[in-house]
């Protein structure tokens, strides 16, 4: 994708999706951070439906810290990888109450020390919640923007770095949003609808598909 497609796309994403924002359910940064850690391999939906039992009565490090892996692991089942997530959450929030005083870091590295937070994690909690400039590659953002051809790689750290080089980043933050709705709502992983899609004419995926 040369420099002016690369505007455009970036452009029309910024209209049809501005003011974009995550679809998890939060009200702080720790229960940001559990929802983001239960997302992995499970949709925002199941998460939202799963955290709103949850966070009734185990919305901080210390109340959570009342539960076994086990009773965890049955609030948390149904977003699958439940014990690996069950121990992770229960681990992280350990290490924020007597590393951090009770309060999520803010900084990066402090972040990625916590159990179950990767970089795709760390960077929607920093990105989210502390207002910082970063871009996580979930799923909807490694296959929309290797699609369209802002990235052109094969992993998500490859891709992460091509996208910070591609995208002013002063809109890292807000791109990754417009991927993941694109993503959700157009560029479907099975089936893309590019027939409806506003961004097929700069699309390196839609003109390999319609090459003569």
């Amino acid at each position: 994708m040369d420099k002016q497609a690369r505007e455009r796309a970036l452009f029309v994403l910024s209209e049809v999706y501005a003011g974009a924002r995550p679809a998890l359910r939060y009200t702080t940064a720790y229960e940001l951070l559990v929802a983001v850690i239960l997302s992995a391999q499970c949709t925002d939906e199941r998460v939202n439906k799963v955290t709103a039992e949850l966070f009734k009565e185990h919305s901080t490090p210390e109340t959570m810290l009342t539960l076994s892996e086990e009773e965890l692991g049955k609030y948390i089942y149904s977003c699958g990888l439940y014990k690996s997530k069950a121990a992770h959450i229960l681990s992280a929030s350990r290490d924020i109450l007597e590393k951090f005083g009770g309060r999520v870091p803010g900084d990066f590295a402090s972040l990625r020390s916590l159990a179950g937070v990767g970089q795709k994690t760390a960077n929607v909690v920093a990105s989210v919640w502390f207002d910082e400039d970063a871009i996580a590659v979930d799923t909807h953002v490694f296959r929309v923007s290797n699609r369209l051809g802002l990235a052109a790689a094969n992993t998500p750290a490859k891709t992460e770095e091509q996208l910070k080089e591609a995208i002013p980043k002063a809109d890292w933050s807000k791109a990754h949003h417009w991927l993941i709705w694109h993503g959700r709502k157009v560029c479907h992983a099975q089936k893309p609808d590019c027939g409806h899609c506003p961004l097929a004419d700069v699309c390196d995926h839609f003109h390999g598909q319609n090459k003569e």
